[in-house]
């Protein structure tokens, strides 16, 4: 088989930019190759789940906009494709007197990242929110939540496969080199110069 572009490793990276590209770029042929015999078998299928809001990154940082504006894009996408998540929020409790001063730095740099709904609350208002948890002060992010990114990977690849993309699965990439002549019979020459190998 030939392809105009492909990618390698079908987690949620490699199916996302796979996703993105042949958004892009519906002319060309895609294809998305896999060593194993399913998706999202490794850090994309048994990570922690949790849709970050961005309080912790450098204000003005590519990682904290970046985090902000995935975040919603995020939500924004499960919500179109009725992917199912949990918008819990998170405290960030200070538990000791000198822990507020950076609770409340923390608090500072979240505003500046632009993260929704930050806010600071008392030791009522974290027991009403977490009955078993104690504290002086918390930093509520609303904002923060949960989904199984297995499933958001899976959808990914449903796009890709919809939009005319090829998924191959059990196909472990072993060497990549230029192609030196065109193959027997080739009728576009050596428009597609590299080879991609597997163990087979």
């Amino acid at each position: 088989s030939t392809f105009d572009v492909l990618v390698v490793g079908a987690g949620i990276v490699g199916l996302a930019a796979a996703r993105e590209l042949i958004q892009r770029h519906p002319s060309l042929s895609f294809a998305v190759l896999e060593k194993e015999k399913e998706l999202a078998r490794h850090q994309s299928g048994h990570n922690s789940g949790v849709i970050h809001s961005g309080i912790y990154y450098t204000p003005g940082s590519l990682k904290a906009k970046l985090c902000v504006q995935g975040a919603a894009l995020c939500y924004q996408y499960c919500d179109q494709k009725g992917i199912p998540y949990k918008q819990c929020g998170k405290l960030i409790v200070a538990v000791e007197q000198d822990e507020i001063p950076r609770l409340k730095a923390l608090y500072e740099r979240g505003l500046q990242n632009n993260v929704p709904g930050l806010k600071l609350i008392g030791t009522k208002e974290i027991q009403a929110k977490e009955p078993f948890c104690r504290g002086l002060m918390a930093l509520d992010s609303p904002y923060t939540g949960i989904v199984n990114y297995k499933q958001v990977a899976q959808s990914y690849a449903e796009d890709f496969q919809e939009a005319g993309g090829t998924i191959l699965t059990d196909f472990e990439v072993t060497n990549m080199e230029m192609a030196k002549e065109s193959s027997p019979g080739s009728e576009d020459g050596l428009k597609h110069p590299v080879i991609v190998r597997n163990k087979k």
